[in-house]
């Protein structure tokens, strides 16, 4: 049977976004497990591994500004010590002194480490702004 968790796996997105909205690259870097991997809009590349990741964060939550997002149409599966959440972020942030707004598709992949969900997989990149009619 596994274990509880501190934070359940239905919250994690939740939780996770929370903590960038927050500027808290403490906090994130301490949900990533040693073999994490990240991509998003502004790195437009993968980071493998802890320190690449966490130097990431480091950097990014120290640029952006004013980040507000709201996470939803969650949905999550959950097999053992693995689980996996996928939703839609609509996130707004200040970047090099100019407000941008994103709309993204973001896959989530958690691994059970020691009772507590550690990010394995973050993957959000947004969809190009529908064109105007």
């Amino acid at each position: 049977m596994a274990q509880q968790t501190t934070v359940p796996l239905d919250q994690m997105a939740q939780h996770l976004f929370g903590l960038i909205d927050a500027l808290d690259a403490e906090a994130v870097k301490g949900l990533v497990t040693n073999d994490c991997e990240e991509v998003d809009e502004i790195s437009r590349t993968w980071r493998r591994g802890r320190a690449a990741v966490a130097g990431y964060f480091d950097e990014v939550l120290s640029t952006i500004s004013d980040v507000h997002t709201d996470v939803g149409d969650v949905a999550i599966r959950e097999w053992a010590d693995t689980g996996v959440v996928t939703c839609v972020i609509d996130q707004t942030y200040r970047y090099e002194g100019k407000m941008e707004r994103i709309t993204a598709p973001t896959t989530l992949v958690f691994r059970r480490v020691s009772g507590d969900w550690r990010i394995a997989l973050m993957h959000t990149v947004p969809l190009p702004e529908a064109a105007s009619s």
